[in-house]
């Protein structure tokens, strides 16, 4: 598989940044992590933004730096979309598609501006100003005008941090549609770890300018050496697959490798694949299998770790066929229960989210 290879070691005043991770060129791989771990600094040293006098990147085969080679910003393939869309404003929406393509020999074009035009959904605003779109609509303009120049690699840097939950999630199906349309890398940073559920394939888990984990996302969610897994808004991350329909209750059934849930009926052919999400606070643990319970979704498993969450509470790591859960229960109900690693018990999930 071709990969993306980066080193990177960048001294500030204050703060050192000192990464090396290797990625694949498919797929989006997030950035996450606290104020201040690194994150936007690292995308703009691979963008070539940040001196780097100490540092390596290899995309697929081609060398953009190494000792005494650098390729200059201009003369890399890349699109970087910031937290601001920052629109020519005496430009409508289709000129300012047109000036960063017009940069790029027509031999060199791999996305067309009508593809880009069309991804992002904004066939609508070509006319427009950048004063006459809302936030939403202009970043959705940023993101397409960064593809227009057929980027080897797209980098977003907390492009919808600026935007209200209503906006938010009016983008976030178009981001969708770019991960699983476009045969390139896109690295995401983000503070929203639902964002991060919903739209990556690998994580980078950064702190203090080092990377403290690097997997798989649903890895990473539920690690529980990590601040991802713990708190109100721990959950897991389950890849799963539509296998029937339940027209008489109007359910749809999820399959994966523990078992299928059972959801409210979605409009998914047979054999589409969803991700599941599932919050530590909505999955309660049992001995046996419960009878008489208005849950649908029971399934077994083994419990893997147990860590303190609070003087309260523990989280429990549980593994529900190849997949993994989180449980956020009391210290009283670990002690009643007796749990331990390796115990067989029941977990019993109240909800699950269906992210796409």
């Amino acid at each position: 598989m071709s990969t993306i290879e980066a080193r990177f070691k960048i001294q500030r005043e204050s703060f050192t940044l000192d990464v090396d991770f290797t990625i694949p060129t498919r797929g989006v791989t997030a950035l996450f992590g606290p104020s201040g771990c690194g994150k936007t600094t690292l995308l703009r040293a691979i963008a070539g933004l940040e001196a780097t006098p100490h540092g390596y990147l290899r995309v697929g085969d081609a060398i953009w730096q190494q000792q005494t080679h650098f390729i200059p910003p201009h003369q890399r393939p890349v699109g970087y979309v910031f937290q601001e869309p920052s629109l020519f404003a005496h430009l409508n929406v289709l000129n300012n598609l047109k000036y960063g393509q017009k940069r790029i020999p027509v031999a060199e074009q791999r996305i067309s501006l009508d593809h880009a035009i069309n991804l992002l959904g904004i066939e609508h605003l070509l006319m427009r100003s950048p004063a006459q779109l809302s936030g939403g609509e202009q970043q959705r303009v940023a993101i397409a005008r960064a593809l227009a120049v057929s980027p080897h690699i797209l980098l977003m840097d907390e492009p919808l941090s600026a935007l209200d939950h209503q906006r938010k999630q009016e983008i976030l199906p178009y981001l969708e549609s770019l991960h699983d349309e476009l045969n390139i890398p896109l690295l995401y940073v983000s503070h929203s770890p639902e964002e991060v559920a919903r739209l990556a394939d690998q994580l980078i888990y950064l702190e203090g300018g080092k990377i403290t984990a690097s997997a798989p996302v649903e890895q990473i969610l539920t690690q529980l050496d990590l601040p991802l897994a713990h708190g109100d808004e721990a959950k897991a991350l389950i890849h799963a697959q539509v296998s029937h329909h339940d027209d008489h209750y109007k359910l749809t059934h999820l399959s994966f490798s523990g078992g299928a849930f059972a959801v409210a009926q979605k409009q998914f052919a047979i054999g589409h694949p969803v991700r599941l999400q599932v919050a530590a606070r909505d999955v309660s643990l049992t001995l046996e299998r419960q009878s008489g319970t208005s849950i649908l979704n029971i399934f077994p498993a083994t419990i893997e770790e147990i860590v303190d969450e609070s003087p309260s509470q523990k989280m429990v790591r549980i593994r529900v066929g190849d997949a993994i859960l989180l449980s956020r229960i009391t210290r009283k109900s670990a002690s009643q229960l007796r749990l331990t690693p390796g115990k067989a018990v029941y977990a019993q999930i109240k909800s699950v989210a269906l992210l796409s």
